[in-house]
């Protein structure tokens, strides 16, 4: 092949299963014409003489409001399966190493004690040991926690880094996490196993690694946060930055490492903080002006890179002129090494990122996930580095002529020289919590503010200005992270979820109605989808109270299996379900992971999406501030155990459980009063959908049932939420019973 030929091969290519998009779009058609004979029916009840009805108004009403709202994300849905597509990348035919732009990696942390340094320290070694030219690699430590255990855990991390990159780069080791490589023993192939110099080599790397451990372990015995005083905490301390640096010794072979910094941004309780945006924001300006870098990694501090080769991977995007002009960020999948066989809380969002997120990238791209994503610096300034003058560039960005000064380089990276004197005063400067009052930070420029899901909103914004996003999703998993694997984490982060993307959904952006008419009908209808779907809560709390209690009065609200449009709703549901199912199956789940979904669907909507639309309305009356809490990352032997026995641990808030024990509650009672319907009254006809809703309900919540009446351990449910949860029970039955029975 010429050399002519080589350079015109494309760095990456696109597949469509078009037997997939056409078995989709045909799904959509006829489950929508299913849809429209659905409202025909209901439509035909308000023709009826309201003295011959047999149902009356009020549960007809809501019934009919909850399918015609899940009727309306069912339509907003769809438009992730319009187009999906994956892409295959070429990094092999990457320019040479002396070509490639250089990258800023960000890790962000905030608590040491949520977060364990070691895990911490693993994913930035991960990231230093990247297959990238260290001397284009750039890793900046985030900790808002101003904790001196992280500092001193960098200089354990530098030391070590020393021996395990040349080590990493020798033998090619494809896991460069310290922590996973040396746990798993199948990560070396034969050859290298049958390497005598390997072998001696790894031991060698191995006591260092215990070294290093033992190292973490008497930084976290010996030191606490920065001072001593109750002054300096968490959310009050000084800006901080400090290049790690060291001097060889003698028995390490000099070789060169990434750039790694400790930046600590200046915090104080007059001062809002804006939790991971505001963290984000000062690494953008205090690696402005130490390696300015043209692309920059965001990492969560447990996202370790599992594979060396996602530099090279998202830069076959970012160098292809054919889409880098418009391109933002090449977003990877976040993939988890903690998720059992079976996957019992379905933390690894398979929905999302096997299905939305390449529906997406078949349109305009898919949104920010928060962590495992290469972003273009230049596309969090706007276009503010055309300005003509220093002035109007401090109305936006700060008065920093540093930062400015980078700013209009145009992110060309500076040579950085640890042996020179770089400008720590100014980062100290840009890392202050008073630098960003009067600008745009936040508002216009770099992540924006004012809601949790920061990154959903800076996504969403960044393609209303015209930018573009690729999906990423190598057969290997580039990332691997610490999924939460009990249910009190899982439903306080989707609490947190929800409220943030019900804010940035209603409030803030409202894609459907205020996104550019440039960008596609269909991908603001995956936005919408994106930002409102905590809203489930409410046709599903009506869906699991109202025809439950219409079984108990004998008042009907679907039609009777002997009429014609029974074959409707049970065209509908057996639609549905079939299309789960074939999604499940073909993205490599198996039938137990299209239950365990419908479960947490069921779980997440009753109680944190509820939560989290609660909090949202707080937070707009002004009766709650925003709140950000990390989730536990310290494992715990007992919840883990459970967890890989595939035994939900309901030791959560009392708050979350009794919404689900309440409806259960009365789903089972009103199955029960159901079942003597049928025997003594003879109602199978009428009441047949109504029956089957209450079983289907009951069925997919067994391990609900059975951590209440069965289990005998820790993680059953206690005796307090099975008593509030039956008065509760008792009190909507009574409220809502009489109400069901007025015409």
């Amino acid at each position: 092949m010429s050399s002519m030929e080589e350079e015109t091969l494309p760095l990456s290519i696109i597949h469509v299963n078009k037997s997939i998009v056409f078995t989709n779009r045909f799904h959509i058609l006829i489950h929508s014409i299913a849809i429209c004979f659905l409202f025909y029916y209901r439509l035909c009840f308000f023709f009826q003489d309201s003295k011959t009805r047999e149902t009356p108004l009020l549960p007809y009403l809501l019934v009919f409001s909850s399918e015609i709202f899940l009727s309306f994300l069912w339509i907003l849905d769809q438009a992730y399966f319009w187009n999906p597509i994956k892409r295959t990348v070429f990094p092999e035919r990457l320019p040479e190493n002396d070509k490639l732009p250089h990258i800023d990696v960000f890790i962000c942390t905030t608590d040491p004690t949520k977060e364990p340094t070691l895990d911490v320290m693993n994913t930035v070694l991960s990231a230093m040991a990247m297959d990238y030219p260290p001397e284009k690699l750039h890793v900046y430590v985030s900790d808002d926690g101003g904790s001196s255990i992280t500092l001193n855990g960098m200089k354990e991390a530098w030391k070590f880094a020393k021996w395990w990159i040349p080590f990493c780069t020798r033998y090619r080791i494809l896991c460069r996490c310290p922590e996973a490589y040396f746990s798993d023993s199948e990560n070396d192939s034969d050859d290298l196993t049958e390497n005598v110099e390997f072998v001696a080599d790894k031991r060698i790397i191995k006591e260092k690694y215990e070294a290093f451990k033992e190292g973490i372990i008497r930084v976290k015995e010996d030191q606490d946060h920065f001072g001593d005083t109750a002054s300096i905490t968490s959310q009050n301390h000084p800006s901080i930055v400090e290049v790690i640096q060291e001097n060889s010794s003698g028995e390490i072979e000099q070789v060169k490492l990434p750039l790694l910094v400790y930046v600590s941004r200046e915090k104080r309780p007059s001062h809002p903080h804006h939790f991971k945006a505001g963290a984000l924001n000062a690494l953008y300006r205090v690696s402005a002006v130490i390696s300015n870098s043209p692309y920059t990694l965001v990492l969560d501090c447990d996202m370790f890179c599992s594979e060396p080769a996602s530099a090279r991977q998202a830069m076959c995007f970012h160098l292809d002129p054919k889409i880098s002009t418009s391109l933002a960020f090449v977003q990877f999948p976040q993939k988890f090494h903690n998720i059992s066989k079976n996957d019992i809380y379905d933390s690894q969002h398979r929905s999302a990122y096997k299905v939305l997120w390449q529906g997406m990238d078949g349109l305009d791209g898919p949104l920010l996930s928060g962590t495992g994503f290469y972003m273009k610096r230049e596309s969090l300034y706007r276009n503010y580095k055309i300005k003509d003058t220093d002035f109007e560039l401090q109305e936006y960005v700060g008065t920093s002529n540093e930062f400015i000064k980078s700013l209009k380089q145009n992110s060309t990276p500076n040579i950085v020289d640890v042996g020179s004197a770089l400008p720590i005063e100014e980062t100290l400067i840009l890392a202050s919590c008073n630098y960003e009052n009067g600008t745009k930070w936040g508002i216009e420029v770099g992540f924006l503010y004012g809601t949790v899901c920061e990154d959903v909103h800076t996504g969403i914004m960044l393609n209303c200005n015209g930018w573009n996003s690729v999906y990423c999703d190598p057969p290997k998993p580039q990332f691997l992270g610490n999924s939460t694997t009990n249910l009190n984490d899982l439903l306080i982060q989707g609490t947190r979820w929800s409220s943030g993307l019900l804010e940035s959904g209603l409030i803030k952006i409202c894609p459907l109605l205020k996104c550019p008419l440039r960008m596609s009908l269909l991908y603001r209808f995956c936005l919408t989808y994106i930002t409102i779907f905590p809203l489930y809560c409410l046709p599903l709390w009506f869906l699991a109270i109202v025809p439950q209690i219409c079984l108990l009065a004998g008042v009907p609200l679907y039609p009777k299996v002997s009429e014609p449009f029974f074959y409707i709703f049970a065209f509908i549901y057996v639609s549905a379900q079939t299309k789960h199912l074939f999604e499940v199956l073909s993205t490599g789940g198996t039938l137990r992971t299209w239950i365990i979904e419908q479960r947490m669907w069921m779980i997440r909507s009753i109680a944190c999406h509820l939560y989290g639309f609660l909090e949202f309305l707080m937070k707009q009356f002004g009766l709650r501030e925003a709140s950000f809490m990390p989730t536990n990352k310290v494992k715990d032997e007992e919840q883990t155990m459970l967890y890989q026995m595939d035994k939900f641990d309901f030791r959560t808030s009392n708050m979350f459980l009794v919404p689900m024990v309440s409806l259960l509650t009365i789903n089972i009672f009103c199955f029960i009063g159901g079942i003597y319907r049928v025997l003594f009254v003879g109602e199978l006809d009428k009441m047949f959908i109504h029956l089957f809703l209450m079983a289907y309900i009951i069925v997919v919540n067994y391990p609900i049932i059975e951590g209440l009446v069965i289990r005998k351990d820790k993680g059953r449910i206690s005796p307090s939420v099975i008593v509030t949860s039956n008065v509760l029970a008792t009190i909507i039955t009574c409220v809502f019973y009489p109400l069901l029975r007025k015409v």
